[in-house]
């Protein structure tokens, strides 16, 4: 699933296409809604974004935000959704079906430098496998869409003192809160292994008995590995995004490698639709976590 920053990632690459320097905003010339699962509300029709310049593009958590003055078309791409840019879309409208494409954008050609006048530019959003969780909202205000209502602060917002308040007060398990968007948003699953991997802390430790030190190491590893996955992102065009993350990652998607930093064998917990990776030596004191739900180590 992209997190916070691949999504920020894509949303400066948007940025770059769509409201470039010295240059006019784009213009949408064409929505095509190609799945009819994907298109979460019905309030603001389609064609109100045909011939709206382009705004602003923003993250929030992991939505990305295209603002087109009065009418906002809000992204959510789940575990298995991707954004494709193309510089110059084939003409002709796409037909509805049961493949992985579920909308595409096109904006008006441009005019200049480097642009014949011709080429249609825009994106697709697409998603591999079958269970479909990509998500599409057109509001008239970001908020209206549920997802963005219930976001925490963004994890670059949250200071310390506000961090230790928040692990104070969760009593699960501190995987759970890094990945909770109502506590701190833009983190998931593959940042959250990351992060604790980083803090050598288990992925089921609970969170309000975590010792003071133990907080702090937290804190400083969130802000490290996300710092160091912002720095890795900036400047990618969107093609590059996934396989750069892929491999910057030390534990996540990592089962039976190597650990990077002890060598030990990075392990995984499988639960019915998610796994997590962590290192036994540097997490774990040795111990192997318990597979299937199980939330205690093994003896």
């Amino acid at each position: 699933m992209p997190e916070m920053p691949e999504v920020q990632g894509l949303v400066d690459f948007l940025r770059e296409k769509l409201l470039p320097s010295g240059a006019p905003p784009a213009v949408v010339s064409d929505v095509e809604v190609l799945s009819f699962a994907v298109l979460k509300t019905a309030g603001v029709p389609v064609d109100a974004l045909r011939g709206s310049p382009v705004t602003g593009v923003e993250r929030r958590g992991k939505f990305i935000v295209l603002h087109t003055g009065g009418v906002h078309l809000v992204m959510h791409l789940a575990k298995a959704g991707w954004l494709r840019w193309s510089d110059a879309l084939k003409p002709g409208r796409l037909r509805p079906g049961k493949g992985s494409m579920a909308l595409r954008v096109r904006f008006a050609p441009r005019e200049g430098p480097g642009h014949d006048g011709g080429d249609e530019p825009g994106f697709d959003l697409t998603e591999a496998g079958t269970r479909k969780a990509l998500a599409v909202y057109l509001v008239r205000d970001p908020a209206d869409v549920p997802g963005i209502a219930r976001l925490g602060p963004e994890a670059f917002d949250v200071d310390f003192a506000a961090f230790t308040g928040l692990v104070a007060a969760h009593r699960g398990q501190i995987k759970g809160l890094l990945r909770d968007q109502s506590v701190i948003a833009g983190i998931g699953n593959a940042y959250s292994d990351e992060i604790l991997h980083a803090a050598h802390l288990s992925p089921f430790a609970v969170a309000a008995k975590l010792k003071d030190e133990e907080v702090s190491r937290l804190y400083e590893a969130l802000r490290a590995v996300l710092e160091s996955a912002n720095a890795n992102a900036a400047g990618r065009p969107a093609a590059e995004l996934k396989d750069s993350k892929r491999r910057a990652m030390r534990v996540h998607g990592r089962t039976g490698e190597p650990c990077p930093v002890c060598g030990d064998t990075v392990r995984e917990v499988s639960f019915a639709d998610s796994s997590l990776q962590y290192c036994p030596t540097c997490q774990t004191s040795g111990k192997l976590l318990a597979d299937r739900r199980l939330s205690k180590l093994l003896k």
